[in-house]
């Protein structure tokens, strides 16, 4: 059989030998604490979960139109008033089963074959393939953590080329939790003018906010930069809903309107049920989101006050999202029991194997130098994980 050499150029997942280790090791009754969590681990508020009750009780469990039912949509569009001083009409809004659903539909909407997607290093997993998938080219820009990984203007000038067609924005980021300002944010807008570039911007960590920040959205900045902007955000962060694959995405209604052709092909509409749960999370209330947003607070601090105690790894202090990206380049090349550390997966690999702790080798967001940790678990177990890869790191030579 002859499969599809598109298909063919999609990278496994790096971190399946991890993960079946460790569901393995859980299997067999052993005490796993597991980092790798990319969602809250609370359970979704009753509000929502009654409305959904309630939509099926009403029968409402038929097809609705392919986008999303309008009062989503309207939903969606106060949301975007309210909290990012944006104006769309619900002629301008898709909503998704989840939303790397919407970043599948724009990718295949505007990239033709050899077109390039500038994306930034560390990036979250998917974001390579998707542009792949669809015959485009992930053209990548490295970020350091003295900048807290993000795009330097100038770094993006070296890559521009005759095909390049979008550049990504992740804010606030995974893996690195990076949040960009007004000001990054102007000057890669203006980057994106002077070049003619579609803007692609996944807000969906939107409201996992720290320290007084506020989330910008690029399409706010300028005329300019609405125009060009397709925002991709959804309710599984925010609200705990990450089964429920409700995402949706903000754009140029002539793009919109692609994207919503595409996936009347695909999958049709979102599950009608997940909708009208989705409109009780927008439009009800918001403590339960606040008290979340307190608790990954004061995980993430303990997390990086302890991991810059132990000598030999280090971080930066994230300012949004759940994860904490962990600097392990001083002790790749050491052993433990004899065994090299030979890069980011070998280093999980024997963390799991010899401490019980799982993590993301930063191999699977670009940057073999890191391992990502999320604090989308109980501070019990955070605790317990960090003091276990305090002793795997002192017992290294």
């Amino acid at each position: 059989m002859k499969f599809s050499n598109l298909s063919l150029q999609l990278e496994p997942s790096i971190t399946l030998e991890i993960t079946a280790k460790a569901k393995a090791a859980k299997e067999m009754g052993k005490d796993v604490i597991s980092f790798g969590a990319g969602e809250p681990d609370f359970n979704t508020p009753d509000n929502i979960i009654d409305a959904a009750i309630e939509a099926m009780k009403k029968g409402l469990t038929k097809y609705t139109p392919a986008s999303g039912i309008l009062q989503l949509k309207e939903a969606i569009c106060k949301k975007l008033s309210k909290d990012n001083n944006l104006t769309y009409s619900t002629s301008q809004i898709i909503v998704s089963t989840g939303a790397k659903q919407c970043l599948s539909n724009v990718f295949q909407a505007i990239i033709n074959p050899g077109d390039e997607v500038i994306v930034p290093v560390p990036y979250w997993i998917s974001y390579p393939e998707l542009i792949k998938l669809y015959g485009g080219v992930p053209v990548y820009v490295n970020t350091s953590a003295d900048n807290n990984f993000k795009y330097e203007i100038s770094d993006l000038e070296k890559v521009i080329t005759d095909n390049t067609k979008a550049i990504l924005i992740n804010s606030p980021n995974n893996p690195t939790g990076t949040v960009y300002d007004y000001e990054d944010l102007k000057a890669i807008a203006e980057f994106a003018k002077k070049h003619d570039l579609l803007i692609i911007s996944d807000e969906i960590y939107e409201k996992l906010i720290y320290d007084d920040l506020k989330h910008v959205s690029i399409a706010s900045i300028s005329e300019d930069a609405y125009n060009r902007t397709i925002i991709i955000n959804g309710l599984s962060k925010t609200y705990a809903m990450t089964g429920w694959r409700i995402g949706y995405a903000a754009g140029p209604q002539g793009l919109i309107k692609i994207m919503s052709s595409i996936q009347s092909h695909t999958t049709s509409n979102p599950t009608s049920v997940c909708q009208y749960a989705a409109i009780e999370a927008l439009t009800g209330p918001q403590d339960k989101v606040e008290f979340m947003i307190e608790q990954f607070k004061l995980r993430r601090d303990y997390m990086v006050e302890k991991i810059n105690s132990i000598k030999g790894i280090s971080c930066v202090k994230p300012k949004g999202a759940f994860y904490v990206m962990v600097n392990v380049k001083d002790i790749l090349n050491k052993k433990i029991d004899g065994e090299p550390i030979a890069n980011s997966l070998n280093l999980a690999n024997l963390l799991l194997e010899k401490y019980l702790v799982a993590v993301v080798p930063g191999a699977a967001f670009g940057d073999d130098n890191y391992i990502r940790l999320s604090y989308a678990t109980s501070m019990e177990n955070i605790k317990k994980g960090l003091d276990r890869l305090e002793k795997f790191v002192s017992s290294l030579i």
